[in-house]
């Protein structure tokens, strides 16, 4: 049987660990006996259609040590993007133009590695690539530091973010330690609708530190005067409050505490920010006392000196893992991690039709949270510690980490 080729690309948000599904890909697809080149697709879906391509194989056969590189190496090797494709049934000229391309480059299996609007993409072209008779596989490989997609027990880049989150705050925690004052540090953290990265927080709680003191997801609904009278009682216990706060938290009508409606992203998702602020100077105005907010943002999805060994290990696995299942002729699905048990840790990888995961969203289950709505409960703690143990073998030069050279994403006129 002659054989084919393939093609991956990534979208969304960066992550620690979305390159290491990337090598998984590439080095399955370069032994498997049905695909001969693995082409690359520049700023995801985008790439596609503005004919921007790189031969990932050629690069690797020529430095076989890159694989390795290429999974310590943080954010996207191929790039991203935000497009969201239009429904076909309303206009299917990008999908002819997509379809076109994986014929002209004889392409047998796409991979795309993404989130929840990836799967969306995913789901749009398989369900086009069906009407129309594709054989063309369309695989999508969970990403996103949210771990907020459906039919999977966590996803990559999750475990990474959740080791920085709290490895920050245990060392937040020893900076506000040493004043012998009456004080409130607020840390925002990322999380639009699901809690999970800043529950990860309870991680950096130990036998000498019990922050953060209080955990707030928008899970639960956040009022203000309970949120004041959490602060207040613990300031009457101790000198120091450590707060950890999602940035989509809402109230009980569903307002968030902090977003511009005029902001808006191309799937429709308010851009969060300032909650950390406003919570900041509610506590000033009516607690009086010293203030911080410490907004953990981008640092939280790049930092691949303190990435978790397991969370790119399972990167690399989902991706060998995302090849094979095109192999068995497998379409219009995600790779996905299955827990079989905490301790010992172990898990197994299988996969889920897109219907069950495009545009939807796992959020922390509320028997996992404080009845008070303020922190969470031992079984979160216990699927969370897994997620972010060991460290990986990062080469450093002239003492910075060497990634990656990714100047075939600069912007080209």
């Amino acid at each position: 049987m002659k054989r084919k080729n393939c093609m991956v690309a990534q979208s969304g948000g960066p992550t620690v660990a979305i390159n290491a599904s990337l090598a998984g890909v590439i080095e399955s697809a370069m032994k498997s006996d049905q695909y001969d080149s693995v082409y690359g697709s520049l700023n995801g879906i985008m790439g596609i259609l503005n004919s921007d391509f790189i031969n990932l194989s050629e690069i690797i056969t020529e430095n076989p040590d890159y694989l390795h590189r290429l999974m310590v190496t943080p954010a996207m090797y191929l790039g991203s993007c935000r497009y969201k494709l239009p429904d076909f049934l309303d206009d299917d000229s990008s999908y002819v133009y997509i379809f076109k391309q994986f014929a002209d480059y004889d392409i047998g299996a796409f991979f795309y590695i993404g989130g929840n609007d990836s799967m969306d993409t995913v789901l749009k072209l398989s369900e086009y690539g069906k009407r129309i008779g594709s054989p063309v596989r369309i695989i999508g490989i969970p990403k996103t530091i949210d771990n907020d997609l459906c039919e999977t027990d966590h996803t990559p880049g999750f475990g990474s973010a959740a080791k920085y989150i709290a490895s920050s705050l245990l060392e937040i925690s020893h900076d506000t330690f040493i004043y012998a004052v009456k004080s409130v540090t607020i840390g925002e953290i990322m999380g639009r609708d699901a809690g999970w990265l800043t529950a990860a927080a309870a991680l950096a709680r130990n036998e000498y530190n019990k922050a953060p003191h209080l955990i707030y997801l928008p899970e639960v609904p956040f009022d203000k005067e309970d949120f004041l009278l959490d602060v207040k009682r613990l300031l009457f216990e101790q000198n120091n409050v450590i707060v950890a706060v999602s940035e989509g938290i809402r109230d009980a009508s569903g307002n968030y505490i902090s977003a511009s409606e005029q902001s808006i992203d191309t799937f429709g998702h308010s851009q969060l920010s300032g909650v950390g602020k406003t919570l900041e100077f509610l506590v000033k105005e009516k607690l009086g006392v010293k203030v911080r907010s410490v907004e953990i943002n981008v640092l939280q999805r790049c930092a691949s000196h303190l990435s978790s060994k397991t969370d790119l290990e399972e990167a690399f696995a989902l991706g060998k893992k995302a090849v094979a299942l095109s192999e068995e002729g497998v379409t219009a699905s995600m790779a996905t991690i299955h827990r079989i048990s905490n301790s010992p840790y172990q898990v197994e990888y299988g996969y889920a039709e897109l219907n069950g995961i495009a545009n939807e969203a796992k959020s922390v289950p509320a028997e996992w949270i404080s009845d008070a709505g303020n922190d969470i409960k031992q079984p979160l703690l216990d699927y969370l510690t897994p997620l972010i143990q060991g460290e990986m073998d990062v080469t450093y030069q002239n003492g910075l980490p060497v990634y990656m050279n990714v100047s075939h994403l600069a912007k080209r006129p």
